[in-house]
Order: structure tokens, then C-alpha cells, then sequence
């Protein structure tokens, strides 16, 4: 039974358009990802799953521990619900009303740990904890700036993220920190956006992959160095918990850092297009949604419900879902993938009738979520459960 009649099988009952996941590719994803990481924990990223009962799933695989959360709420809304006991928010808040009900929640102030990266962090946060007297004091993590600057930094190569570069500059911090009793600097996290999240093997392009794997290269050197100086630094001054790195595409290079405690990951687990141009590591794709054929137009020609999901990020093409079952599909150059409707062109085409699903890819993970409600789950030809998305427990952190 090939892999599309095993989800035709599994979903004859559905009418699309709906989302699947592989729990066969889901489980073997999660097992490449805890091999990669080289015994070092792995903290999923959350909003690359954007489900509780696969976070749930991951967390109960050994190798795993921790989430990365993106939002507060969500953090102080999965910390309800018990999926764990420790929590790392990626990304800095200004939600002040929020703040202050983790201030005020002594069990959440135990488990969720902020993100910090300059001092009116700090201020907002102390004013809030004071204001709300609670019990423990806030933990927060500081993130530092992974981005590559060659050239005398004239030259950036990285994502745009925390002005702490430099040991000097985290170690000030952390003694900032130190001097609020409302506040406790329990982490460091760094996310090399350069090498986990740029593939080094894009199909058609040999010599900008050897370009790429250039720059990661010389990128991972000065990385590791200034890195490790940092967490000394750090260390001098307060007693950190953990040093997070890394994403799906450098687990392994991150996790072999003596300096990180901890490597991130997520998109890995459903393998989303983004992420299949890489030379260390290659996953199975789970996550997919199918859309209805609709028409057939003419000759080599098919179209379908719907299909205009683009994900985040620079608005190009490779941002687009990408067509996967069957093979042999492609969008028209002129239309792309729509709102409400998507031509399909290619040799593929002539074999589907009307009713038929075409399965789809989306370029990033956990984003498919944003479009559905649930995710029916598929173990060999069976669906085995349907579990809501956050979206469809009514959340939706962003």
C-alpha cells in the first residue's frame, strides 16, 4: 500500500479539506531529533506544534524535556493544563496584565521563565512583581545575539534579535538582575537562526550551498567561542539552570557546544518544507492537509478547494504549501496557491477525478495549525484520533 492510499484509507470517511499527521513519521522524527542531540535535553518548541496532545506525546519521549513556549499566555495556560514544570518563553513580553497574573500565580512563577534583553525588560518587570507581591521571584532568561558580523561587523548574517552580544554586555545584565530581589536569572538562550534555520543543500543550487555551509561554518566557530566567554561571564554571576541553542537544523553542532545545556527544536518533528534541504539530517514528512479536487479545466489541469496558506517569513515562493500526494504536481506560475481556489498543473493531473485529495505540505510547521481545527492522527492505514489545535481549544496566542 503506497503512502497515499494508506491516507485515502485512513480519512475515507473525512471530507476534506482537513490536516493529518503520520504518528509512524511523527515518532520517527522525534527519535532523529534526540539522536542528533547527543544525550543533551531537547526543549520542543511549541509553536511548531501548536497541538497539547503531541506536545504531550514529545514530552513523554525520552530526550525530551521542557517546552518553548512563544507567547506568555500560552505559557501560563499549558503550565494550567500540567504539561510541564518547566517553560521557557522565546520571546520578550510587554503584556503587562499577563505579567502581573504570573507575578500573582506562586505555581506558574515556579514554572515559566521570562525572556529579557535590555534593562527597560527588567524595569517593567520589577515594577510589575512589585506591584502585584507575589511570593517567588520572577525567573527570567537573558537571550544574546547569535547573528554572524565578519567584515569588522559591517556584515550581518543572522536574525534580528537581542542587542546582548558580547560577555561584557550579558554580564552587566545578569548584574542588573541580581540587584532585584523580585527577579532570578536562571537561563541563557541563543538561537543561531543562520545555521538551524537555513538548509545547506538547496536542490539546483550547488554553489550557493557551498556558500551557505561556508558561512555556517566560520559562523559555528565564532559562535562557540563567544558563546562559551558569554555563559563564564554569566556563570560569575549568577547560578544558571540551563544555556539553550540551536533549532532543528543544528542540533547536533549545537549540542556539541560544552557551553549549551540544552538544544530547542520543533519544526523537525513534522517535517515541514523548509526544512528537507539540509545535509546533517533528513526527516519524514507528517503534517499534511488534503483539499478536494474541485475542477478539472482541461488537459493536465486539476483544481482544488482552497490551498492559499503562505507561511511567514520573506514573501516568496518558498514560503508557498507545497503539493506532495501525488507526485508530480505543481502550481500554475500565474495563479499560485489561492484564497479559495488552486489550479494544479502536471502529468499527475490527468490521473484524479473530481472528489479526489491532493495532499499538501506547508513550508513551516506548526502554522498549519492556525488553519485547523483539529489534526486527525494516522498510525499505518488507520486513523487512530482526532485532538483539536490550539486553535481548536480556542487559542490563538498570535
Amino acid at each position: 500500500m503506497t503512502l497515499r492510499e494508506r491516507y485515502d484509507a485512513a480519512t475515507a470517511h473525512l471530507e476534506p479539506p482537513f490536516a493529518i499527521v503520520d504518528l509512524d513519521a511523527f515518532r520517527a522524527n522525534a527519535a532523529g531529533l534526540v539522536r542528533r542531540a547527543r544525550s543533551k535535553p531537547i526543549r520542543v518548541a511549541s509553536k511548531s506544534v501548536r497541538c497539547r496532545t503531541l506536545l504531550s506525546q514529545v514530552l513523554a519521549t525520552e530526550g525530551f524535556h521542557g517546552i518553548m513556549a512563544f507567547t506568555l499566555p500560552e505559557a501560563l495556560w499549558l503550565a494550567s493544563e500540567g504539561l510541564s514544570d518547566d517553560i521557557l518563553v522565546a520571546y520578550p513580553t510587554v503584556d503587562r496584565r499577563v505579567l502581573t497574573e504570573l507575578a500573582r500565580d506562586e505555581r506558574a512563577a515556579a514554572t515559566v521563565t521570562v525572556m529579557v534583553d535590555c534593562v527597560q525588560h527588567l524595569d517593567m518587570i520589577e515594577d510589575i512583581a512589585e506591584s502585584a507581591g507575589g511570593d517567588r521571584p520572577i525567573r527570567v532568561c537573558i537571550d544574546i545575539d547569535a547573528a554572524w558580523r565578519p567584515a569588522g561587523g559591517r556584515v550581518r548574517i543572522g536574525a534580528l534579535r537581542s542587542p546582548i552580544r558580547t560577555a561584557d554586555e550579558a554580564a552587566a545584565l545578569a548584574r542588573d538582575v541580581a540587584r532585584r530581589p523580585t527577579l532570578s536569572l536562571v537561563g541563557l538562550m541563543a538561537y543561531e537562526s543562520q545555521i538551524a534555520g537555513v538548509g545547506d543543500n538547496p536542490p539546483g543550487k550547488p554553489f550557493f550551498s557551498r556558500a551557505v555551509r561556508f558561512v555556517q561554518a566560520q559562523s559555528r566557530v565564532e559562535l562557540a567561542r563567544r558563546r562559551a566567554a558569554i555563559v563564564k561571564a554569566v556563570r560569575a554571576e549568577a547560578d544558571l539552570e540551563f544555556v539553550n541553542g540551536g533549532g532543528t537544523g543544528s542540533v547536533e553542532k549545537t549540542a556539541a557546544e560544552v557551553s549549551v545545556t540544552e538544544v530547542a527544536a520543533g519544526s523537525g518533528l513534522y517535517q515541514s518544507v523548509l526544512f528537507d534541504h539540509y545535509t546533517n539530517f533528513t526527516g519524514r514528512p507528517a503534517a499534511l492537509f488534503a483539499l478536494p479536487v474541485v475542477r478539472r479545466p482541461g488537459p493536465g489541469v486539476v483544481t482544488v478547494l482552497g490551498g492559499g496558506y503562505p507561511a511567514s517569513g520573506v514573501g516568496d515562493r518558498s514560503r508557498l504549501p507545497q503539493p506532495f500526494l501525488p507526485a508530480g504536481l505543481r502550481f500554475d506560475s500565474k495563479e499560485g496557491a489561492g484564497e479559495v481556489q488552486t489550479p494544479l498543473v502536471g502529468a499527475a493531473a490527468d490521473e484524479l477525478e473530481i472528489g479526489d485529495r491532493v495532499y499538501f505540505r506547508h513550508a513551516k510547521a506548526g502554522e498549519l495549525c492556525e488553519r485547523f481545527a483539529e489534526l486527525h492522527l494516522i498510525d499505518g492505514d488507520r486513523l487512530v484520533d482526532t485532538v483539536p489545535t490550539y486553535r481548536g481549544e480556542g487559542k490563538t496566542f498570535l
